[in-house]
């Protein structure tokens, strides 16, 4: 079967490189996004799928939009018999499903219908569920609301971080994908409608997601602060200084007072830090502008007592 891949996230690299390696399938071209500016210095940032593709001599697009008349007739021009899609950035029009012959394909980063949208993976995590996984599923007009034809399960480590769950759902990918292939290719893959009405959505992550507010529970904050390592990251407000990443792990500490954002406690482990419910002892962070450091290094050269507030913005 011929194949034209869709994908930018890095999440997507493992299974373009298991159909690479495939001898049963002929991966015609990738799509991925334009190469976009990162960090301060505004240098681009070019996706590893796309050094993948280079560095395998397969053609690749960036169409800024994949609606453009050009990217359509591209596709067109390919004729693929199936394109599949991982984290592509843009929702295919209608005009792209119709192309290929057989099926448009999508792999989802969680058991749908639940976390439809851009970041499932943090979403599972935040949520508190126990299991998640990959779906694979005919792409729709909608947003990851297309039936199912393929899923696998995964249990969700209490210590779990994006960044572990991104890498170990990656790894799910080829096997999700492939055995979708073969299904596609003997005419016998299913079609399960998902159940709409248990669906649930994320939308697009920001970096002021990740700030941190002392009066949810200690259990909520200890997810986000999991779910959103190593992005976009959580952060709080020392007293009389600019913002200070926080990072895992932190440790639940069980406490009955109702001092949102209060040091409670501060030893050679950390500070501990009251929440809406319960309280969390941090060990690492980092100072804007400095480097990642444990706590008592920043406490030994700064005026940090117990009885200060977090949080409070200057």
């Amino acid at each position: 079967m011929k194949i034209v891949f869709f994908g930018t996230g890095d999440i997507g690299l493992p299974s373009l490189k298991a159909i690479q390696d495939s001898e049963d399938y002929e991966l015609l071209a990738v799509y991925t996004q334009p190469d976009r500016p990162y960090g301060r210095k505004g240098d681009l940032k070019i996706s590893e799928i796309k050094l993948f593709a280079e560095s395998c001599s397969i053609p690749v697009h960036q169409p800024e939009k994949i609606k453009e008349s050009e990217a359509v007739q591209s596709l067109v021009n390919f004729s693929p018999d199936i394109i599949v899609v991982i984290a592509y950035g843009q929702i295919l029009p209608k005009s792209i499903l119709d192309i290929p012959k057989i099926a448009c394909i999508n792999l989802h980063a969680s058991l749908l219908p639940y976390h439809r949208g851009a970041a499932p993976i943090q979403a599972s995590i935040l949520a508190g569920d126990v299991s998640t996984g990959v779906t694979v599923m005919y792409v729709g007009e909608g947003l990851d609301d297309g039936d199912i034809l393929f899923s696998i399960k995964l249990d969700i480590m209490d210590d779990e971080t994006g960044g572990s769950l991104h890498e170990r759902l990656g790894k799910l990918g080829p096997d999700a994908l492939l055995h979708s292939l073969e299904l596609l290719s003997s005419g016998s893959a299913p079609r399960e409608e998902q159940d709409h009405g248990l669906a649930t959505h994320i939308t697009k992550i920001k970096r002021s997601d990740g700030k941190i507010n002392w009066s949810n529970s200690a259990h909520h904050i200890d997810r986000l602060v999991r779910a959103y390592d190593p992005w976009p990251g959580t952060f709080t407000f020392f007293p009389e200084r600019s913002n200070i990443k926080i990072f895992p792990p932190v440790e639940i500490v069980e406490y009955e007072g109702s001092d949102p954002g209060k040091i409670i406690d501060m030893d050679s482990n950390g500070m501990v830090v009251a929440c809406g419910e319960g309280a969390l002892r941090i060990s690492k962070i980092q100072p804007s502008g400095k480097r990642r450091m444990l706590v008592p290094a920043y406490v030994a050269g700064k005026e940090l007592n117990v009885g200060d507030v977090l949080g409070v913005e200057d």
